[in-house]
């Protein structure tokens, strides 16, 4: 292991490519995480009723073994199991034209896009902070983003078994002074609850209505510990003014109408992601000097 260690060390480009590669076979099992963690959420829920209600615990999907790594991965349209060759990341993809060598039915983008995206993203992490365990840290925190992001996007959920883990880490990573200092990142933690909780129930008492969800609370809380409170009301503006922009775009060239909610998840990830690579930047330029 030291001897790849040096060998990344002397040859940066090796290193890049290598962690892009990394990032393609891991975007492939994002891709699990964020199509099966809301399904399995469900899952949860619907035995937790059952048992609330003292139900027998067999009603339909709930009695079925479903998790992360099973069942195997398979066609949603004619359940043919997925093989390793049509699994590679991208590749599989283009090899088969986009659509199932079952059915022939058309298969997402999507799939492929999160992979790419996020072997760009580790690339660029690891030509950002080099072989050192900061790149690690950084990956993690990119990656539970997107993942986040993409779920939200689907479902207007934010999960706890990613949001509550990401915001410990990053309270642990910061103990030895990894983007900030552990005072900072806790009061970044506290601040990113408290200051979406404070707008929550400000907008709910105006107007009756629930403006956002307690997931993005945390979620926000996580990215506070990460970076500390002076990156909080930075991810805040960045995340508003793209929700904005997006969400008048949707309105007036989508014709969506005004009253469907808009998930923040993805908006809150842009900002954390932009805190990480342009944190100092954006942090002077908000708050001048």
């Amino acid at each position: 292991m030291p001897e790849i260690i040096k060998l990344f060390q002397q040859n940066s480009t090796l290193f890049v490519g290598c962690f892009s590669l990394l990032g393609l076979i891991v975007g492939s099992f994002l891709n699990v995480v964020i199509y099966r963690l809301p399904k399995m959420m469900e899952q949860d829920w619907r035995q937790q009723c059952q048992e609330l209600c003292n139900l027998e615990a067999k009603i339909g999907p709930a009695a079925v073994k479903y998790n992360l790594i099973a069942p195997r991965s398979s066609c949603p349209n004619c359940n043919k199991r997925i093989s390793g060759l049509e699994n590679i990341p991208v590749l599989s993809y283009l090899f088969l034209k986009g659509k199932c060598k079952g059915c022939q039915c058309q298969i997402s983008p999507r799939y492929p896009i999160v992979e790419l995206i996020s072997a760009l993203l580790l690339g660029i992490i690891a030509s950002k902070f080099g072989v050192t365990s900061t790149t690690l840290a950084a990956s993690l925190f990119t990656l539970a983003l997107l993942t986040l992001a993409l779920i939200d996007f689907d479902t207007h959920l934010l999960p706890d078994d990613i949001t509550l883990p990401l915001l410990w880490i990053g309270l642990i990573f910061n103990l030895n002074h990894g983007f900030t200092d552990i005072q900072t990142a806790v009061i970044g933690a506290a601040a990113g609850y408290l200051i979406l909780w404070i707008v929550f129930w400000t907008f709910k008492l105006l107007t009756g209505k629930e403006g956002m969800g307690y997931g993005d609370f945390k979620m926000l809380a996580a990215i506070g510990a990460w970076f500390g409170w002076t990156m909080v009301p930075v991810v805040i503006l960045l995340a508003s003014i793209i929700g904005s922009i997006v969400g008048i775009s949707m309105i007036v060239f989508a014709k969506q109408g005004k009253n469907i909610p808009i998930p923040f998840g993805p908006y809150l990830a842009i900002g954390g992601i932009a805190a990480l690579f342009w944190g100092h930047q954006l942090s002077h330029l908000y708050f001048g000097g």
